[in-house]
């Protein structure tokens, strides 16, 4: 069972510069980041990966359930003042980046809510910026930023979607484990991108029994 600091999640002030967000450090106890990143696979391409389609240790598998449940929803609902009761959700890992990541965009507008985990140890990679995600005042400028998060120590970063909503980061190749779970909306665009998802997760397993 992962232990999660919900407390701090709840005591965490809303921010509203450049768009709502929060921002909780070490919502993954530190002494669990090390036994996490033992039980992650190793990816070595870029990409999403639906977690459905990975071979993940028990304690990353116990991680990938908490998030997916009900607790984490309601506390995020809570914070935001938004109604997520019927949102379906969608849960992916990435571990590698490369030149081709990072440019500055707003999520797809079949995501309601983004919410990304870092589980990264501090390395002095990030140090010098790359890979940290910036959330951006307009989409022109990637020194344009109000808040840089390096995606490390299990911080946990929560923005609902919007069209101002721009994020994105330095250009960094290498291991940057992240999880990301989005709250959908439920129209038809949100229908197909989860429909793809289950068939990528589908075809991983294929792959992985072959």
């Amino acid at each position: 069972m992962i232990e999660l600091d919900y407390a701090a999640l709840g005591a965490t002030p809303v921010a509203r510069d450049p768009f709502p967000h929060l921002v909780v450090p070490n919502f993954v106890p530190p002494e669990m980041l090390p036994v996490l990143l033992v039980d992650l696979p190793s990816l070595g391409k870029r990409g999403s990966f639906p977690i459905d389609g990975l071979s993940l240790g028990p304690n990353a598998r116990a991680l990938m359930d908490e998030l997916a449940g009900s607790q984490l929803r309601d506390a995020i609902a809570a914070r935001f003042d938004m109604d997520l009761g019927d949102a379906p959700s969608m849960v992916t890992l990435r571990g590698w980046t490369n030149e081709r990541d990072g440019y500055v965009h707003t999520d797809s507008t079949a995501k309601r809510v983004t919410v990304l985990l870092y589980l990264n140890p501090t390395t002095n990679a990030w140090t010098q910026h790359e890979g940290c995600l910036r959330l951006l005042r307009g989409p022109n400028d990637l020194e344009d930023y109000v808040v840089e998060v390096p995606p490390v120590n299990g911080t946990l970063l929560v923005f609902p979607n919007a069209p101002n909503a721009w994020h994105g980061h330095k250009r960094f190749t290498g291991q940057r484990y992240s999880v990301q779970l989005n709250y959908m909306t439920t129209d038809a665009k949100a229908r197909s991108e989860l429909r793809r998802h289950r068939i990528a997760a589908f075809m991983k397993r294929l792959t992985r029994a072959a």
